[in-house]
């Protein structure tokens, strides 16, 4: 990808959003290069000169926004804050400042969600894997479970968040920027009844 690096930034950011744009709006198969190109300002050759060939780079965008929110929580995530719900809290936050900061990954991500063709999906499912391992670092080493109620399987209570957490952040391919504020007070509303239900009394 050396060559399309040296392209100046705005001409970077233009193709890659014009990419995004493309891929989130008609999934892997029915994305034409030409039309990227077409969006983009450049030849379909140029777009195969960068990346060689479709698949390449579908990826190439793929770890373009997993990147984008990893670089985000490096930079600004706080291990610290211990308590559960808080730390669960601070991560959404983190990837909702990401999205915000480049729409266009929105669409683009919710379809890599979705995405079932065969060719890109055992990669996805790799990926995806990864960025699991990730997380699951971030977001759930070094937390205080003590607050928790002695009767509450804490285990089941990480993996319910994390599932609420991802209906919530991805929910349909229909989602735009201009919700996400609402979808996350619901989200954060939906945090704190459960800690006002799974917390000890003293805690709350």
């Amino acid at each position: 990808m050396e060559k399309f690096h040296n392209l100046p930034l705005e001409k970077q950011s233009l193709v890659i959003n014009a990419e995004l744009e493309a891929f989130g709006t008609n999934g892997y198969k029915k994305t034409s290069v030409s039309d990227i190109a077409n969006t983009a300002g450049i030849s379909k050759a140029m777009i195969f000169h960068y990346f060689k060939t479709k698949k390449d780079l579908y990826f190439y965008l793929l770890n373009f926004c997993v990147n984008l929110v990893m670089e985000e929580i490096n930079d600004k995530f706080d291990c610290s804050v211990t308590d559960f719900f808080d730390r669960i809290k601070m991560a959404t936050v983190l990837k909702i400042a990401v999205i915000k900061k480049h729409p266009a990954c929105l669409t683009y991500l919710n379809s890599v969600y979705y995405e079932a063709n065969e060719e890109v999906k055992d990669e996805i499912a790799s990926m995806m894997s990864q960025g699991d391992a990730f997380r699951n670092k971030y977001v759930f080493e070094g937390l205080d479970y003590s607050k928790f109620k002695d009767s509450v399987d804490v285990t089941l209570v990480m993996k319910m968040l994390m599932w609420i957490s991802e209906g919530f952040t991805n929910p349909s391919k229909s989602l735009q920027t201009k919700d996400l504020d609402t979808i996350c007070d619901d989200f954060y509303e939906s945090l704190n009844l459960l800690r006002n239900n799974l917390y000890k009394e003293q805690y709350l």
